[in-house]
Order: C-alpha cells, then sequence, then structure tokens
C-alpha cells in the first residue's frame, strides 16, 4: 500500500494521521471539540473518522501506533481523555471503546514552557500524568511494551532526561523507529524544541513563543528512496524558526518539504516579530524565519489546519 496522510477539519487546531506503507499509523494531535461529537452538530465528527481509518488489535482495541503532541495548548489535545484511553492497558474497558496510544511522542520542554505562561487544561494534564507514568515504568524496569511506551522529545532541564537512553531523541537526531521496530518506510528529523541554554534572556524568549515539537518526517513506499517529506511546526512561532535557521542554515535541506502544515494555522507571527493588524504593509518578515520555512520541494504543498481565512478582523489562529 502507499503511505497515506489524512488532515482533519478541525477548525483552529491540528489533527493529522500519517500512516506508513506497512500500515503504522501516527496521529499528529488532535482537537475533536464537544460540537463534533454532537449527533446534531454541523461540526465533522472527527472521532469517527478517526476509528475508520485505524485498526482494532488481537483484543478488539482500536489502536494508533504513535501518538505525537506538539504541544499542550488545548486546540492541540482537546478531547484526549473522552476518545483515548489512558493508563494501563488491563483498565481499558471494552464499554468505553476509547482507542490505545501504543506510544506516546512528548516532549517534557515544551509542557514547561507552556506551564510557566498558560494554564493548562485538563486534556494537557491529563497527557503529562499519562506520560510521567509511561517515564517511571521505563525507569523501574528498563523496557517498556505497547501501550506503556514512550518517546521523550529533546532534552529537559537539569539533567532530568540523561537516563532515559533508549526512549530518549535528542534535538537534531534522526530516528526510524515506531513502538520499538526500527521501519523501513519511515525517518524523521527531530528539529525542535531547542535544548535549554542555561540563559534565562533564552529561555523567556523561547516562553514568549509558543514552543513546539518541530518534525520533519520522511515517508517511503515501502523503502525510503523516493519519500515524501513532511514538515510539522506545531504552534513554533518566530523565534523558534530564527533559532532553527540559525543552528541548521549550513544544512537547508533539513527543512525540505513536500508538505508544510503552516505553523499556529497560517499565523503571520510564525514569520514576524510585528503585528499586521497594527503595521500592515509595513509589517517586517523576518529573513531567518522565511528561510527556515522557505526550502519547498518542486510541487510542494501548505496546509492550512485553520478555519477559512476571509481578512474581515478575525482571521486565524
Amino acid at each position: 500500500m502507499a503511505a497515506t496522510t489524512t488532515h482533519f477539519k478541525v477548525n483552529n487546531g491540528d489533527m493529522h494521521l500519517l500512516t506508513t506503507s506497512s500500515g503504522r499509523t501516527i496521529l499528529v494531535d488532535c482537537n475533536i471539540r464537544a460540537e463534533a461529537d454532537d449527533t446534531d452538530g454541523d461540526a465533522p465528527d472527527v472521532a469517527r473518522q478517526l476509528k475508520a481509518r485505524l485498526k482494532r488489535d488481537s483484543e478488539g482495541r482500536y489502536y494508533v501506533d504513535a501518538f505525537l503532541l506538539s504541544h499542550p495548548d488545548h486546540d492541540h489535545c482537546r478531547g484526549l481523555r473522552a476518545h483515548f484511553h489512558l493508563g494501563p492497558l488491563a483498565e481499558w474497558r471494552a464499554e468505553d471503546d476509547k482507542i490505545v496510544i501504543r506510544e506516546m511522542w512528548s516532549s517534557p520542554i515544551v509542557f514547561r514552557r507552556a506551564d510557566r505562561k498558560h494554564v493548562l487544561s485538563d486534556d494537557a494534564k491529563a497527557w503529562a500524568t499519562e506520560a510521567r507514568r509511561r517515564v517511571a515504568k521505563f525507569r523501574a524496569q528498563g523496557y517498556l511494551t505497547d501501550g506503556d511506551r514512550i518517546l521523550i522529545l529533546a532534552e529537559d532541564i537539569n539533567g532530568k532526561t540523561d537516563e532515559l537512553g533508549a526512549i530518549l531523541i535528542r534535538t537534531d537526531a534522526v530516528f526510524q523507529e515506531i513502538c520499538g521496530f526500527t521501519q523501513s518506510d519511515f525517518r524523521a528529523r527531530l528539529l525542535a524544541p531547542i535544548p535549554p541554554q542555561h540563559d534565562d534572556a533564552e529561555e523567556e524568549a523561547l516562553t514568549k513563543n509558543n514552543s513546539s515539537v518541530v518534525l520533519n518526517v520522511e515517508l517511503g513506499a515501502f523503502s525510503l528512496v523516493g519519500a515524501s517529506h513532511f514538515l510539522l511546526g506545531g504552534d513554533a512561532e518566530v523565534g523558534i524558526w530564527e533559532r532553527l535557521w540559525v543552528r541548521n542554515e549550513a544544512d537547508p535541506s533539513v527543512f525540505e518539504y513536500d508538505v508544510l502544515v503552516a505553523p499556529h494555522h497560517c499565523s503571520w507571527h510564525s514569520l514576524s516579530w510585528d503585528s499586521w493588524s497594527e503595521k500592515r504593509e509595513k509589517a517586517q518578515v523576518s529573513h531567518a524565519a522565511r528561510k527556515a520555512l522557505g526550502q519547498p520541494l518542486q510541487g510542494a504543498y501548505v496546509i492550512s489546519s485553520s478555519k477559512p481565512i476571509k481578512d474581515d478582523g478575525s482571521d486565524p489562529p
């Protein structure tokens, strides 16, 4: 089968399903609104649409092989508790029929930066609790199985992740494993979050931006020959893209994409420090951020995960 991607209509928010040619499923964020769960509402029933694209395991449980949470804003994890099983697999209940997350992909740094500036939603807190449970299990037994697996994306402060070994993906690293197995048709490079520099000014600048996991994913047809590139950046704003360009300008290929999911739902602040509503045409685009986001391959697409853009004073995000 060919690799496929599904980009769900969730208004301003992210929810994308990547399916490899070998059938592995990677969910990137979720934004399942209450109106989407209302059978009488007009919002697309994205939970049902997601399940229609998933398989059940030998115990009859829907599952995703991996679930990447780019960052804990509510429009990226809304509906988590209602639709996904959290906790040990032994506690899964058929009557709830929730989706099992075989492997979480999570970053402690984006949680730390979000928590310093924003109050976390109940869904975000539930994700963090489940991530801690899985990490604690790894520390206790040294290995994990489906339903308990987790990959930690980027190093935490003060050496807190130094002993995580097999489950730690360091910034700038390339990995091909999903659920503990190397894939011949999948590869991903972790570009952000950028590790802490023990610089208060630097950390404050990152906190003021929506710091997110930035991942460049390659999906191939049974191998990586001719693979397609998908650049995923969550809500990463201009300060993040500037720093990423400085770190990688010697090798711009790390940013190349066939599909770019527009950061922060087409926010102008992915490219500029200036307010468009205040300065309009006088607003300045950041050269470095534009270079980082301006590496399309021939025929590339930019996908907007947002409500319609009408320039009517109520634009995304």
